[in-house]
């Protein structure tokens, strides 16, 4: 008997704050620094549940942010997919790892999404002169242990399966 699925639209909403604090607003010192928000809701519900959020989820999520970003259609959703095969490739191994490690095996992931960003922005002749491309990355493993903590309160106390 299959299990049926409870509060799915809790997945649903996260993404959708995810998308709003993507293109929230920031002061513009910190705008270089901004956490990859979609791809850290992304791999937490990736390894919780990674029967119910995949490849497909992120794609169309990755379309989304491409719409409401204006940019080039495919390449957030390209980002994103990138993301959930690396995590779903390692998926047993993070869920062991304490939180520290996850933080860093995170930071050369995002790190892989972020040169993969900064390919696409170099074909479309919008390449940053720095290596400051790579701080959303550092960032977003940072703020990793808060962001799961967060999300996994959120789905024990709502049942989410």
């Amino acid at each position: 008997m299959a299990v049926r699925a409870n509060n799915t639209w809790v997945i649903w909403l996260t993404f959708a704050l995810a998308l709003l604090l993507s293109v929230s607003s920031m002061p513009k010192f910190m705008e270089l620094g901004r956490p990859l928000w979609l791809g850290l809701f992304l791999t937490y519900w990736v390894l919780a549940l990674p029967h119910r959020v995949g490849m497909t989820t992120a794609w169309c999520i990755g379309l989304l942010a491409d719409v409401l970003n204006g940019s080039l259609l495919g390449q957030n959703a390209l980002i994103l997919t990138l993301i959930t095969f690396l995590v779903l490739t390692l998926h047993q191994r993070l869920r062991m790892f304490p939180m520290w490690q996850q933080s860093t095996v995170l930071l050369v992931v995002f790190g892989l999404a972020q040169l993969v960003q900064l390919w696409l922005n170099a074909l479309t002749g919008s390449r940053p002169p720095t290596l400051a491309f790579v701080l959303p990355a550092l960032v977003s493993a940072l703020l990793w242990p808060w962001v799961c903590m967060l999300l996994r309160g959120l789905h024990r106390r709502l049942g989410v399966n």
